[in-house]
């Protein structure tokens, strides 16, 4: 069942979903021994090649690969050659030389993940791509949501606010909450929330109208200003009036106990106000230490070509 790389959720089946977040419960329990890693990985190679900057997400998979005994390299792709006009092609094939087993990519353009997939006997996890998609993102929040919903997602609502059309996030993240069984709803600007895209998702551009849904939890995309060729909304300002989470409306997510969520990092005074950050039942938090485990268990999961699953 094991698969070389992975790409995207769409491609993943509900066997394949159920048995990754299986997986990361038992990972998840390390955190709390004295000694965290496991040998699963040991004699294995890592190699981080982040064409976009990242903070969270990069060290995410650095910590899950060593917790797992591998030896991790960064790739500095500002002081590369791909800065000399190097191609993709070009760079894919020296690492080739180097043997190493997995590949953990991030690219601003869409599909590339999948392209270097096919150059290399490397696993190819895709940390980010484009607008395209994000799945480890997508795999954490699905089980940071099953640990507070052991009974299963099954008609729990999740109501997704801000940039879906630049979103990599959203698209995952909604795919994966569909496939469990899970209701989906997108508020934001009308330029910012597609029409088309995936079926019965509901859409929403009034924040009241949303909140008529009743949602059960409801989770803040990241303004992603630098992917936005154009401006969509006035003014920052302006968009956390209209659409983000304010102290006005923390206490009525408080008053009708709802779940925040959050891809991080968190543009405060945006997508958030300060209080929200201490709202009891913010799993933010928490989505950085599912990341870990859920990352430890798709490393462990996939299977570099050529070995034997």
């Amino acid at each position: 069942m094991a698969r070389k790389d992975l790409l995207d959720i769409s491609s993943l089946s509900r066997e394949e979903i159920d048995l990754l977040l299986g997986q990361a419960v038992p990972f998840k329990e390390l955190f709390t021994r004295s000694v965290k890693k496991v040998p699963a990985l040991k004699g294995k190679s890592v190699l981080m090649l982040f064409y976009e900057p990242s903070t969270r997400t990069h060290s995410s998979f650095e910590v899950a690969a060593k917790r797992l005994s591998a030896d991790v390299t960064n790739f500095d792709v500002p002081h590369s050659s791909v800065v000399k006009g190097e191609s993709v092609r070009e760079t894919i094939e020296t690492l080739q030389a180097m043997r190493t087993d997995y590949i953990v990519v991030r690219h601003g353009r869409s599909s590339l993940p999948a392209m270097i997939a096919g150059m290399t006997k490397a696993s190819v996890i895709n940390a980010g791509d484009g607008a395209h998609a994000h799945p480890t993102q997508a795999l954490l929040d699905a089980f940071t949501l099953q640990e507070v919903y052991p009974e299963g997602l099954a008609g729990r609502k999740v109501l997704v606010i801000g940039d879906i059309l630049h979103s990599r996030v959203a698209r995952s993240t909604s795919t994966i909450l569909k496939r469990l069984d899970a209701q989906v709803a997108y508020l934001g600007p009308g330029s910012l929330v597609p029409k088309s895209g995936p079926e019965n998702i509901a859409r929403f551009t009034n924040y009241e109208e949303a909140m008529k849904w009743k949602p059960d939890v409801v989770y803040l995309l990241r303004v992603q200003m630098e992917r936005q060729d154009v401006q969509f909304f006035p003014s920052l300002r302006e968009y956390h009036r209209v659409y983000g989470i304010t102290e006005e409306r923390l206490k009525r997510i408080d008053g009708e106990g709802l779940w925040l969520m959050h891809p991080g990092p968190v543009n405060r005074g945006v997508e958030l106000c300060d209080g929200a950050m201490d709202y009891s039942r913010s799993l933010i938090n928490r989505q950085v230490e599912n990341g870990i485990a859920v990352r430890m268990a798709v490393l462990y999961w996939l299977k570099p070509g050529g070995e034997e699953s």
